[in-house]
């Protein structure tokens, strides 16, 4: 599933190809995605120019003359800006279309994205209305995870990956995040220090600045805006490498499910 680095390199690949530009038509193929796709948008579309793109957590903001897009990947999605004549793939749900003759491409596989239409606020969307805060920035800090663990009981893992903790930390990055802070993922986050905590949000923001510089990770369906390839991977510490020695102390990487997530970590180097 493609995580905050993803999307925010699928942000920035598609921001400056389309704020200023307005929509001249809207192709709809498919419907049905994780929620329907509002029947109306051709219509509602239909004239109206692109202001800006944001990103809250995991979510994609479209923000449009007299409204906002809310768009999601899902677990295979991604958004291309194309040449309108392109031809349409099998999984080219949606279009689009601008009046200089380019098109923004939404591609789902899997048809576990998301695309709808608010006139109100979207961050005060039920979608977005309870998400934490983006880890990129300064109101997340060790202090602020801290305090929010206290009494808490879940595995710590899950607690980084709770979007109303903290912003889009998927599971690739919560992973790599408690390997560089030392921190075994099934810890009660409530039993962890603030020194401790401090070091973690620290290495969340890490891992998460690195895997943009480096285009994301690609280990299935992820391809940029451009369609180029997530190189993050081959920097990769723990996920996906369980049995593999650790990259500081040489003692084989353990591998379990927590949450019906893959974890990946190393039983000498995290306590």
């Amino acid at each position: 599933m493609p995580e905050l680095p993803e999307v925010e390199i699928t942000r920035r690949g598609i921001e400056p190809l389309l704020v200023g530009k307005t929509v001249s038509r809207v192709v709809l193929r498919v419907a049905k995605l994780r929620w329907p796709v509002p029947a109306e948008l051709a219509t509602i579309l239909l004239g109206q120019t692109i202001k800006s793109v944001e990103r809250r957590g995991k979510y994609l903001l479209l923000n449009c003359t007299a409204g906002h897009l809310i768009v999601h990947l899902g677990m295979s999605g991604h958004l291309q800006v194309l040449a309108a004549e392109t031809p349409a793939g099998k999984h080219d749900h949606l279009d689009i279309i601008f009046a200089n003759g380019s098109s923004l491409r939404f591609t789902d596989p899997r048809r576990f994205g998301a695309i709808l239409w608010t006139v109100a606020d979207p961050l005060q969307h039920p979608l977005l209305a309870e998400i934490g805060p983006e880890p990129l920035t300064q109101s997340f800090d060790g202090v602020t995870l801290f305090q929010r663990s206290r009494g808490r009981s879940v595995a710590i893992k899950q607690f980084i990956m709770d979007s109303r903790i903290v912003a889009g930390v998927g599971n690739i990055y919560a992973n790599e995040a408690l390997f560089r802070a030392g921190i075994r993922p099934d810890r009660a986050a409530g039993s962890e220090t603030l020194a401790k905590y401090r070091q973690l949000a620290v290495a969340i923001k890490e891992v998460l600045l690195q895997a943009i510089d480096q285009g994301g990770t690609t280990l299935r369906d992820f391809r940029a805006s451009d369609g180029r390839p997530g190189y993050f991977r081959i920097k990769l510490h723990v996920y996906g490498r369980g049995g593999e020695p650790c990259s500081k102390c040489g003692t084989p990487l353990q591998q379990s499910r927590l949450g019906q997530r893959s974890t990946y970590f190393c039983g000498s180097c995290q306590k």
